[in-house]
């Protein structure tokens, strides 16, 4: 489970991310509108905590923008701005929900799992996604598949959430980059096909049938081989 976090009081931003991660939910912050918006498009998000007041694109404007790109991760606003109002405003341009601050975490845990509730899904307790066949804990970088174990790196990690999370789609190397390392990092196309190449050869050796596919100028694509063995619990 991924949130993604607008809001440009760093230390509330960091401290909600805290909470987040806790509860098994990897968080990613964005601390003005405009790279929230970046951040956000790439569809990769369970939930959006979206501040109104922001520099450069106000939350309204963003929450905009990614209902009209059609991106449908259930979006909390979280702001200091009480009124009916501004309720309404945020209400009527897309959000799910509204959390006035300062808030208690245990009331915004709560909201968050109302809305996984209501869009199909549930807070994960336990921190394990379905990678295939076999089980992933992105918090201790392990893939584990008929007993046995392998010990993935971060990046490598976070880019098989990043397939997992979207699975039906191809991922391009600029949208990679933009999450393994962020918009304004100087790496290229080399560092994604190499750590494309090192989580292959670690998907290989799982035996879970889990395979990469490349498309050439669109990206890349997680994949299962329905024949693959099933060794669970041998």
């Amino acid at each position: 489970m991924r949130a993604l976090i607008v809001e440009d009081e760093i230390g509330l931003a960091e401290a909600v991310a805290a909470v987040l991660q806790k509860n098994n939910i990897t968080a990613d912050l964005a601390h003005d509108g405009e790279y929230g918006l970046d951040c956000a498009l790439t569809g990769m998000y369970d939930f959006i905590l979206l501040d109104i007041m922001l520099p450069k694109m106000d939350g309204l404007s963003v929450l905009e923008q990614l209902r009209k790109a059609n991106i449908t991760a259930p979006v909390l606003l979280l702001t200091a701005r009480g009124g009916t109002g501004d309720k309404v405003m945020g209400l009527d341009a897309g959000a799910d929900d509204y959390l006035p601050k300062p808030f208690h975490t245990d009331e915004l845990l709560a909201r968050l799992r109302a809305l996984g509730r209501r869009s199909g899904g549930e807070l994960r307790t336990g921190g394990l996604l379905k990678a295939g066949k076999a089980d992933f804990d992105p918090h201790s970088l392990t893939l584990t598949y008929g007993g046995a174990e392998q010990r993935l790196t971060l990046k490598e990690s976070q880019l098989l959430e990043m397939l997992v999370a979207h699975k039906e789609v191809y991922l391009s190397k600029e949208a990679i980059i933009e999450k393994l390392w962020g918009y304004d990092a100087e790496v290229n196309d080399n560092n994604v096909e190499s750590q494309v190449s090192l989580l292959r050869k670690k998907l290989a050796a799982c035996g879970c049938g889990l395979v990469i596919n490349m498309a050439r100028g669109v990206g890349y694509r997680l994949q299962e081989y329905a024949n693959a063995p099933d060794r669970r619990g041998k």
